[in-house]
């Protein structure tokens, strides 16, 4: 049997360049060796977010057209979405009977809002009990799949070890190994700059500005490209450059090949080529790697009932397995009486 990989994501709507390098592009990549359940985190959507839940769906759809059309097979992989499946809430509830508080309270996520709602003048709400409880919902997430495997990034590792000890102490108490520990799989996950420098985000505090859409048209493309700044120091034409300190270096890092960045680091550093020169084959890089996603994705929009239908039919898939592996837990639990 393959080994199964169980991963998922909170529904943002329609994906940007960071999310394909960082979690789609291994995705495609795994499902050609792997037993794959990827998964749209709604209720995980919920413990943030609330006051954006008349959106929740149109977020949900948006995601799941960018993920179709990043190259995820629904023929070799099983997407579902979580909200779907009370399985989730259930096994959530069962592995929260064993799981000590201490637990749920040191995860980083939660010490920081913690202590961000501490702070003097502060408009953040107290924690809701399912912002603590996010990490636990997570590992019923993975566990209710029997998941060998968990692609993340170095910075969410954790997240994995909670799953491991919550399976690690459930069998413990119950004698027999019902539920297995997964394993964390790093992945290479390049830090992608947004049009600001910082990292590629749609987070409020960004406006929707600093992020390049995996869908966002080659005029746009351009557009936000050619508008973003570069070495601070390179004021005029002929000021010469150092690619180190420019925002758009990573992107190249990223989209150039090794003989495109070496004459474009000399020409930055002669200043024998402007910024926009240096820009035009990221820009020419980032619209031909879109092309396919355009046309993918295109080919889901003008098809909507089959879109559901494909969602659909990943969660009567994941449902079957739920089931089963709930069914050994009520047993190992005692719950399994009529």
């Amino acid at each position: 049997m393959r080994a199964r990989v169980v991963s998922g994501m909170r529904p943002t709507g329609a994906l940007h360049l960071g999310h394909y390098h960082g979690a789609l592009k291994n995705w495609v990549q795994l499902q050609d060796a792997h037993d794959c359940f990827f998964l749209v985190a709604d209720w995980h959507a919920l413990t943030t977010s609330s006051q954006h839940e008349d959106a929740l769906e149109r977020r949900v759809y948006d995601m799941v057209v960018d993920w179709l059309a990043a190259g995820i097979d629904p023929d070799r992989a099983t997407l579902f979405i979580q909200s779907r499946l009370p399985e989730h809430a259930e096994l959530f509830t069962l592995l929260a009977m064993h799981t000590p508080m201490s637990w749920l309270e040191r995860t980083p996520a939660y010490k920081d809002w913690q202590a961000r709602c501490a702070e003097p003048g502060s408009q953040r709400e107290p924690a809701s009990y399912g912002f603590l409880g996010y990490p636990l919902l997570q590992a019923a997430d993975i566990l209710l799949y029997r998941g060998t495997l968990v692609p993340v990034g170095e910075d969410q590792a954790p997240h994995v070890e909670i799953t491991r000890e919550v399976a690690r102490r459930f069998n413990h108490r119950h004698g027999r190994e019902v539920l297995p520990e997964p394993a964390t799989l790093l992945t290479d996950t390049p830090r992608l700059p947004g049009l600001d420098g910082d990292k590629m985000s749609k987070t409020p505090g960004n406006g929707g500005h600093n992020a390049i859409a995996m869908r966002d048209p080659p005029e746009q493309v351009t557009d936000k490209l050619r508008r973003m700044p570069t070495d601070p120091q390179r004021v005029r034409r002929d000021d010469p450059g150092e690619p180190a300190r420019c925002p758009v270096w990573p992107l190249h890092q990223v989209y150039s090949d090794d003989s495109t960045r070496e004459l474009l680091a000399q020409g930055c550093r002669s200043a024998g080529i402007g910024c926009l020169d240096c820009k035009q084959p990221l820009i020419d890089a980032i619209i031909l790697q879109q092309q396919p996603w355009h046309e993918r994705a295109e080919a889901w929009l003008s098809q909507p009932k089959q879109l559901q239908w494909v969602v659909e039919l990943g969660t009567e898939r994941a449902r079957t397995v739920a089931r089963q592996t709930l069914k050994d837990v009520r047993e190992a639990m005692g719950l399994a009486y009529r």
